[in-house]
């Protein structure tokens, strides 16, 4: 068999139903595309003989693959893990709940021969509950783009197209899967959207709840530092230090002003007290942004990376 060219990522927890539907769909789509293939089927962790139906799949599809992972450790780490075996220099990722529709690969791929490096999907016409499902996603969608600065309609949609050598980069860890297009745009991927098709679930249950949203505006926390001070975090910490620093001396003056002008003794004025307070806590905080410049250094040391990407070069062997 040849190298795949497009290499399908797929996390699977408990969808044991939905299985065999979805190999016949994705058999059907790729049979299409005549294009060198292989679909990698992550089961993490399922407790409904997921990982049994994911390998009569490989029996039955050529290029269907499959890993178990030894816990459920959420989707992040099931699609590292699929991302580390994927050959593909090509790499799209769907869900197994069969919402996705696999027939849109097709057109991902053509949109990505634009020009682009990263196509994701827009569940334009989204068929889950507005209450607990879209309205919060809008929200954290809208949330997102405007702290990362790229902007999508749907950070949700796994259905997702890349190139493979924005995806192969990257360390993901806890739930950071849903910010992989930031991620992709923080190393200078043009980045595209596609109205998809989706479907409702027909078939198993959700595995998402409303605490999900809270998760995210943690981890956009995480996602904004990455960015901006990842790099230099004492521009982080040491301005933060800095402001807190001026505040404390600026109150500290006003003490001293009210004693020599006003005749209040300091001990009458808490604001002195304050004072003191904002001036330990900014020290602190320009020593913090010491020690993290000096961890980022060792980071890099030890992991033998440069904090620099290199999309393309020409010339060398």
């Amino acid at each position: 068999m040849k190298d795949p060219v497009l290499s399908i990522l797929i996390p699977v927890y408990n969808e044991v139903e939905n299985l065999p539907e979805l190999g016949a769909e994705l058999s059907a789509v790729l049979a299409k595309l005549e294009l060198p293939s292989e679909v990698v089927l992550v089961d993490d962790g399922s407790t409904d003989g997921s990982y049994a139906a994911i390998a009569a799949l490989c029996r039955e599809h050529p290029g269907f693959k499959g890993v178990r992972l030894g816990r459920n450790v959420g989707q992040t780490a099931a699609l590292s893990a699929g991302i580390e075996r994927a050959r593909g220099e090509l790499i799209a990722c769907l869900d197994a709940d069969m919402q996705n529709d696999a027939r849109d690969l097709p057109r991902l791929i053509a949109k990505l021969r634009e020009g682009y490096d990263v196509v994701s999907g827009w569940r334009k016409d989204r068929k889950d509950s507005f209450l607990n499902r879209r309205l919060p996603s809008m929200l954290a969608n809208a949330l997102i783009s405007r702290i990362t600065g790229v902007r999508l309609h749907d950070y949700g949609c796994t259905l997702k197209l890349y190139r493979a050598k924005y995806l192969k980069p990257l360390r993901l860890y806890g739930e950071m899967h849903r910010f992989v297009p930031a991620f992709a745009g923080f190393l200078g991927a043009r980045i595209a959207e596609l109205a998809v098709n989706h479907r409702p679930r027909t078939k198993g249950a959700s595995k998402y709840g409303i605490m999900r949203t809270f998760k995210v505006l943690l981890d956009l926390l995480t996602v904004k530092f990455m960015d901006e001070y990842m790099g230099k975090p004492i521009y982080l910490f040491g301005g933060g230090g800095c402001a807190m620093m001026a505040l404390g001396c600026a109150a500290a003056g006003f003490t001293l002003y009210r004693k020599f002008h006003d005749r209040v003794f300091v001990k009458d004025q808490p604001l002195f007290q304050i004072s003191i307070f904002f001036a330990l806590v900014g020290f602190q905080l320009i020593l913090l942004g010491l020690l993290a410049e000096i961890l980022i250094r060792v980071y890099f040391d030890i992991k033998d990376k440069p904090p620099y990407f290199v999309a393309e070069s020409v010339g060398f062997d």
